[in-house]
């Protein structure tokens, strides 16, 4: 994180469309970037100042469709007027282990489309869903033998799925916040796995959460650095002229 993306951050409007992990990140960011004004909404024809990270507890969790629609309404009800930077995501929660992945990617990708076709204003960040440590040491080894699920395993297997077709789809192409390659990576590069059938799968680094999915203050502070510098690196929004000005001569 940068001086340089903490003036641009402090110029611009962001809604982001979160749950609980989404409120670990700005708490980061509430310690980070204490000039930056973090602001709950509920009403989208909120008007909203240079400098703000607009906010909205979208959805319900284990719904994820119920997020991108309270997303979608949000936006289109006035809310995409006022701010030059949106986004959302989800929750690790809305993953387990028989998450149909690629439908609820093209719900997605359906979804964001559509918005970006209707406020070509507006520059929207795709963002990776949120992973889990994995259970590791006897307990696991008991879960197994007792034939039960071992914790994160077959739900990281879903997000990373999940993730996959994000990278696929919009990395290089569109602005994509990585979150799962930073919930995987140490400070020095080094990556968290696991193995499945002989594949490597990312998990959350044990650091980053006291729970196994929530943001401590370690994590907290690694996300909210990246996302700050991610939001002030982006390039400056274009917004269409007004229909009158258009017709001028």
């Amino acid at each position: 994180m940068t001086r340089a993306s903490l003036e641009r951050l402090s110029q611009r409007r962001v809604f982001f469309g979160h749950q609980s992990v989404g409120g670990n990140i700005l708490d980061g960011v509430r310690g980070l970037a204490p000039a930056t004004s973090v602001v709950e909404v509920k009403d989208p024809g909120a008007t909203l100042g240079p400098g703000t990270l607009a906010h909205a507890f979208v959805g319900q969790n284990e719904q994820p469709e119920t997020k991108l629609a309270h997303f979608e309404r949000l936006l289109d009800g006035g809310l995409a007027r006022q701010v030059d930077v949106a986004l959302m995501k989800f929750c690790y929660i809305d993953f387990n282990r028989g998450t149909d992945a690629k439908a609820l990617f093209e719900k997605y990708r359906a979804t964001l489309a559509g918005l970006k076709t209707r406020h070509p204003g507006v520059t929207f960040v795709h963002v990776t869903a949120p992973l889990t440590t994995v259970q590791r040491g006897a307990r696991a080894w008991l879960n197994e033998l007792r034939g039960r699920p071992v914790f994160g395993v077959g739900e990281n297997v879903s997000r990373e799925a999940f993730n996959a077709l994000m990278r696929q789809t919009y990395d290089g192409k569109e602005p994509l916040f990585d979150l799962a390659a930073l919930e995987s990576s140490q400070a020095d590069g080094t990556r968290e796995t696991y193995e499945v059938n002989g594949r490597a799968y990312p998990a959350m680094v044990p650091a980053y959460s006291d729970d196994g999915g929530h943001l401590n203050a370690q994590g907290q502070a690694r996300v909210a650095a990246a996302l700050v510098s991610f939001l002030g690196a982006l390039p400056e929004p274009t917004r269409e002229a007004p229909a009158s000005a258009k017709a001028q001569p």
